[in-house]
């Protein structure tokens, strides 16, 4: 007798996502290390990264390139959905479904066919890009892999009449999402930021900069190793030099220092103008004058 192996839908819960105008919400974890490709190309590349006890690999495969900073978007829609549900008390699920509407709304894009399809292609780049890592293992050797989506569907009534959106996340972000201390509010005006690198920059300021008066500071070249970035590092000073002079990060004011004694490096510090309250719970940052973890 042929025993059929349950299916993941039958494990687990299913939580329908919200409506409603809800706060954007990032995870730490996502915001402070590099885990996404900075360039609208497709980047086939492995990032490898390594500061001390944490370790990262994430691997691309050729069909879908490797998941964009543009596509973590979803993940904060999702890590969105998954606090405010949580704050309301009701039950929520690594099974999640939508209407493609109410994402691309939520993100700050339209709501075409084509984009549609280019919400399809994001999906099919965080299901399609692994990821190892140490971050929340007991130990360095032990390693935690998995995909941004575990796996995703198209929905449709018994009529194909379609019904939206239907994925399944992995225990990994899951996990952390539910952690107040590991979930930052980020402001809406995140979405409007149309540079991979002014992108990842805010998320980095925003970790750990947060609202400490004197801000923090990073050297260039640590900022280098923690973007991912395929740019040589003389390219990657240039263009944080251009993010410097145009300040386009919300809530935040940039400086470089440079002396003769020391390794040019990035200052930030709130503006008192960001347009979001700043998480329940949050975890407090250390002032350090390395900047590293």
């Amino acid at each position: 007798m042929n025993h059929k192996a349950p299916s993941p839908h039958s494990q687990l819960d299913f939580f329908q996502a919200l409506p409603g105008d809800l706060a954007p919400r990032d995870a730490q974890d996502l915001m402070a290390y590099p885990f996404f490709s900075l360039a609208k190309s497709r980047r086939l590349k492995p990032i490898d990264f390594k500061a001390g006890p944490i370790v990262i690999r994430v691997e691309a495969v050729a069909e879908h390139g490797m998941a964009t900073i543009w596509d973590a978007d979803i993940l904060i829609w999702v890590a969105s959905q998954i606090v405010e549900a949580r704050d309301a008390g009701l039950r929520t699920s690594r099974l999640m479904a939508a209407t493609p509407y109410e994402i691309l709304t939520f993100i700050g894009r339209g709501v075409s066919r084509r984009d549609y399809d280019r919400l399809k292609s994001a999906l099919d780049r965080l299901q399609s890009t692994t990821v190892a890592t140490s971050i929340r293992q007991p130990t360095e050797r032990r390693m935690h892999r998995f995909s941004w989506i575990n796996e995703w569907k198209e929905r449709a009534d018994h009529r194909g009449r379609p019904l939206g959106l239907e994925l399944i996340l992995p225990d990994w972000f899951y996990a952390t999402v539910l952690e107040d201390a590991l979930v930052l509010t980020i402001d809406r005006a995140y979405f409007s930021l149309t540079g991979g690198l002014e992108r990842w920059l805010y998320r980095l300021v925003r970790k750990h900069g947060g609202r400490q008066e004197h801000g923090w500071s990073f050297s260039l070249t640590h900022l280098h190793a923690k973007s991912g970035s395929l740019s040589p590092l003389k390219h990657f000073t240039y263009d944080l030099r251009d993010i410097v002079r145009r300040q386009p990060l919300p809530g935040y004011r940039l400086e470089l220092d440079r002396s003769l004694d020391a390794p040019p490096r990035l200052s930030f510090a709130p503006t008192g103008e960001a347009s979001v309250p700043r998480a329940r719970h949050q975890r407090h940052a250390n002032t350090c004058s390395g900047g590293k973890l």
